[in-house]
């Protein structure tokens, strides 16, 4: 079953050039562990769900662009058909000449209904030249005005001319520090309408992205390439084909559904994360090795101290002796130590895969007490390795591990809104206050929810 990727805005599309690049390089890189047979239906798998083929056998990627601007797209078709190796559709692009700038409420109230037929046509022409859709995957930022206003929008609207396929939104978490002074807003505006309207947000945090590159990649000078090509990787460990129950050579038909069914047992609980181990350079990667044992332990202990990645884990939280149910709501003022699950998908990739111990993730004590085990942690393997890793494993969570980030980019949202700070700016493009009201409601629900796992 393929999947539509929709890339809105600047930060969609340069991410998913990056993903598109990844999945067809890994999927055309031959693997000694695995026979010809295995190799041919790994690349087939990967590419019934990513691309679609041309006449002259180049083949094209199952996406539709979007942005405001034409410059991003016009870089992203070009480095794309320099690469020799796949590219975009000549027709599967839509730019204007005006931005939103970092308007969320302009991208989707005035960009959205302005172009809404235009766009929606042209993913129309995508998922009809799919045999069979397995779903969306809509990649776009929270911050900016067309990426997550716009993404917004048309996410809607898929849900209202989809209702029956899949929608899952990788959506960038923003710096800290933050990048425009209105991104609490356009954040908090863009979370609360994807909840309404998306089946999954698997999320990724700048602040996190960026300290992989500094500390396990050892990039000096950080780029935005950088950062998207460490994402792609996270994104390519998940999507790229794994074996069915069925065995070897039968590779899974329905990702995004299995996925969904997996990962969020209730509509309540949508925000998924992704952790990968190892992930280094290629030039230390040369002169590494690993144990199934080692990564799955770094793996599990990074999962439940709420570590991104591998440097700087705190083995010092455990989990609790008991899984009683706690009286009231946990206060967000009291640490969060230890990352408490809904439910955990564990992909595992390389040599020796059937031979790891999975035992450490199948421990109750690790999951919300509504959630058999059984029913929480899910395991998919392949001893294809993945992107020039003899071993590697990807954990796709749904669990506290955004709580904080929420809670406090919905603090500052309502600090400002409380005093009217830049609400005019909103107002005049049709965003009520009372839209802010019902955002603050949804996304405060959502924090009290997973706070009382």
């Amino acid at each position: 079953m393929s999947i539509v990727t929709v890339q809105l805005g600047q930060c969609g599309n340069q991410i998913g050039f990056e993903v598109f690049d990844a999945l067809f390089r890994d999927s055309h890189c031959p693997q000694g562990l695995c026979s010809k047979r295995e190799n041919e239906a790994y690349q087939a798998s990967c590419k019934e769900r990513f691309f679609s083929e041309e006449e002259n056998g180049v083949p094209i990627a199952r996406a539709v662009l979007v942005d405001m601007e034409p410059k991003v797209i016009n870089q992203t078709l070009s480095k794309a058909a320099q690469s020799g190796r796949w590219k975009y559709g000549q027709h599967s692009c839509f730019c204007q000449k005006q931005g939103s700038g970092n308007n969320w409420a302009y991208g989707y109230s005035v960009h959205g209904p302005r172009h809404e037929e235009s766009i929606m046509n042209l993913i129309q022409k995508e998922v009809e030249k799919c045999d069979s859709l397995s779903g969306f995957f809509i990649i776009m930022s929270m911050a900016g005005g067309t990426g997550s206003g716009l993404g917004a929008f048309v996410t809607q609207n898929l849900q209202d001319q989809y209702s029956h396929s899949l929608k899952m939104n990788q959506i960038i978490w923003p710096y800290g520090t933050g990048e425009i002074i209105v991104q609490n807003y356009n954040s908090i505006l863009t979370l609360s309408h994807l909840y309404r309207s998306s089946d999954a947000l698997l999320v990724h945090e700048n602040d996190a992205v960026h300290k992989i590159c500094a500390k396990l990649m050892n990039i000096k000078q950080i780029s935005f390439s950088d950062i998207n090509q460490v994402l792609a990787h996270q994104l390519g460990s998940v999507f790229q084909p794994t074996y069915s129950a069925e065995g070897s050579f039968h590779y899974r038909r329905n990702p995004l559904g299995d996925l969904m069914e997996n990962l969020v047992p209730h509509p309540e609980f949508k925000m998924l994360g992704v952790r990968n181990i190892p992930q280094m350079s290629e030039n230390s990667l040369a002169y590494s090795t690993f144990t199934w044992a080692g990564l799955l332990k770094h793996l599990r202990q990074m999962l439940i101290s709420n570590a991104k990645m591998e440097e700087g884990i705190d083995w010092q939280v455990r989990p609790p002796v008991s899984r009683l149910p706690t009286l009231g709501k946990m206060s967000l003022n009291k640490e969060l130590h230890f990352n408490t699950s809904i439910a955990n998908l564990l992909i595992l990739r390389g040599k020796d895969v059937h031979s790891a111990d999975l035992g450490g993730f199948k421990d109750p004590a690790l999951y919300t007490s509504w959630l058999e085990p059984v029913n929480a942690f899910n395991v998919w393997k392949t001893q294809r390795s993945f992107n020039k890793y003899e071993k590697s494993a990807a954990l796709v969570t749904n669990s506290q591990f955004l709580v904080k980030p929420l809670d406090k980019i919905v603090g500052k949202a309502w600090n400002m809104f409380a005093s009217k700070a830049y609400v005019h700016q909103y107002t005049k493009f049709g965003i009520e206050e009372e839209d802010f009201l019902d955002s603050f409601t949804l996304l405060e629900q959502v924090v009290a929810s997973y706070c009382n796992l």
